[in-house]
């Protein structure tokens, strides 16, 4: 007998299909929770706030678009953006680099693989904090390792963290040294590539660093893609390092850490993400605070977008093959 086009299911596995989708639903309501109450509502709440202008004391007064249009007439936020762009294109780069530098000479290791491969990743768990603070001991002008090394050789230290000029670059070599998660990431990509692909260019008489130009890098590029878009993220939203290397320089902290000299020097370490801090718990203009916020989130959700899209376009041609 031929079943009915269009038949309803019986009610028996109807009801076994609704409790199965509550059962799932009961196991996922924490997290779908959590999502909301913790992820969801502090985002719409922040996007209502940037058209308020509010100061956690008084009710918040609707203002329009007066926030965003106030960020292109203020000055300290066109610093603020010059130096996170800085950041975005310098330290991405020396980032990436730094990693595939890394992890290509650890691959090429033959011994002692796992103890240096365990001793560049330490840093990375180091609390920001502390990183920072050791590397402005080891960067003091006056007395500090790099210091006596180079007054060794007859050559003057620069002031790192008390000059506008080189504070951006230390706090860069601080981000490379804590930058030992993305090496195990392209670490990994690299000792994944077949080997096949790299006894076929040694028998076609390519080098060591043909091999490297023409095998491991296009076989890791979407590892590579990764880390850039990853450190183009980290350098939109980086805050400790930039306020505990200004309070340090400045010499001004406290016991608690906290300083007035925030962007010291010269507001050279003034980031998108400490001016945001600045404007919301200093000055209490949440409204304004709310508004930056919502543009970071914007230009950091275009970028992950981004990653994505390039991601399924790169694993699509590796899939489809010369001839997709």
């Amino acid at each position: 007998m031929t079943a009915t086009l269009g038949a309803r299911p019986a009610p028996g596995k109807g009801r076994a299909r609704a409790r199965h989708r509550l059962a799932v639903l009961g196991f996922m309501a924490p997290a779908i929770i959590g999502f909301v109450l913790f992820f969801g509502y502090p985002l719409v709440a922040t996007v209502v706030f940037s058209f308020t202008k509010y100061d956690l004391i008084n009710a918040p007064e609707f203002t329009g678009f007066d926030n965003y249009t106030f960020m292109f007439k203020d000055t300290l936020f066109t610093k603020a953006i010059q130096n996170t762009l800085w950041f975005v294109v310098v330290l991405t780069i020396a980032r990436t680099v730094f990693a595939l530098g890394v992890a290509s000479v650890i691959a090429r290791l033959k011994s002692g693989v796992g103890l240096i491969r365990t001793l560049c990743y330490l840093p990375s768990l180091a609390p920001p904090v502390a990183a920072t603070l050791v590397f402005f001991m080891v960067l003091r002008p006056n007395g500090g390792p790099v210091a006596s090394v180079l007054d060794w050789f007859g050559l003057q230290s620069p002031l790192w963290f008390s000059d506008p000029a080189w504070a951006k670059p230390g706090i860069t070599a601080i981000m490379l040294w804590i930058s030992g998660d993305l090496m195990i990431i392209i670490l990994a990509a690299i000792l994944d590539v077949p080997q096949e692909q790299y006894e076929a260019a040694e028998l076609d008489g390519a080098g060591p660093i043909r091999r490297w130009w023409h095998v491991t890098l296009p076989t890791i590029s979407p590892v590579l893609l990764f880390g850039i878009v990853n450190s183009v993220i980290l350098a939109l939203q980086l805050f400790t390092q930039a306020v505990v290397a200004g309070s340090a320089g400045s010499g001004s902290a406290d016991s608690t850490g906290s300083t007035k000299y925030l962007g010291f020097p010269d507001n050279s370490t003034l980031t998108f993400p400490v001016y945001l801090y600045t404007q919301g718990f200093r000055y209490f203009d949440m409204g304004y605070a709310a508004a930056m916020a919502t543009v970071l989130f914007i230009i950091s959700f275009a970028v992950t977008i981004v990653l994505v899209q390039r991601m399924r376009k790169g694993s699509a041609a590796e899939e489809g093959g010369p001839g997709a």
